[in-house]
């Protein structure tokens, strides 16, 4: 009977690079702008989401900027804190140009939330249409001085 033990094999190079640090991708930060995009919409603050799901404002700050990948049983719990499936963190392969995606890069402008917010405050429906009219009006102007090129007075 042989009992001689042979050595483990050298570590390879695919081996070694396994052990590396996994580095962030740009589904993390996908992941991370949806999860700011949501959390505001819920009005809740960085350390009001990080204390339900258990880690700290720092962490869910480091979450919404891509910089940590949020675990596959953490997105669980956040998504059922914000009321939405696991799958409204990700984007659609099947459709890249789904509406959804317009709502998030709205959702993530500077106001877009508390307008929102404001916006389905108001209960009689006429007000609702003129405040829509007006928002688009405005941006109809804002759309044509950016377009239209400056006249200079010559005097």
């Amino acid at each position: 009977m042989d009992l001689t033990v042979k050595a483990a094999p050298a570590a390879t190079k695919s081996s070694v690079t396994s052990l590396m640090p996994k580095q962030t991708t740009d589904v993390d930060r996908l992941v991370g702008l949806r999860i700011t995009a949501l959390r505001k919409a819920r009005g809740l603050s960085q350390t009001a989401l990080g204390t339900a799901v258990g880690v700290t404002f720092q962490q869910v700050q480091k979450y919404e900027k891509g910089q940590n990948r949020v675990g596959a049983g953490r997105l669980r719990e956040i998504a059922r804190l914000l009321e939405v499936p696991v799958s409204a963190f990700f984007e659609d392969s099947n459709n890249p140009d789904s509406p959804q995606e317009d709502v998030f890069g709205f959702l993530n402008a500077q106001g877009a939330v508390e307008l929102l917010r404001a916006y389905t405050q108001i209960e009689d429906d006429q007000m609702r249409r003129d405040v829509l009219a007006l928002v688009r009006s405005a941006a109809r102007l804002a759309h044509l001085r950016l377009n239209t090129p400056e006249v200079v007075a010559h005097s």
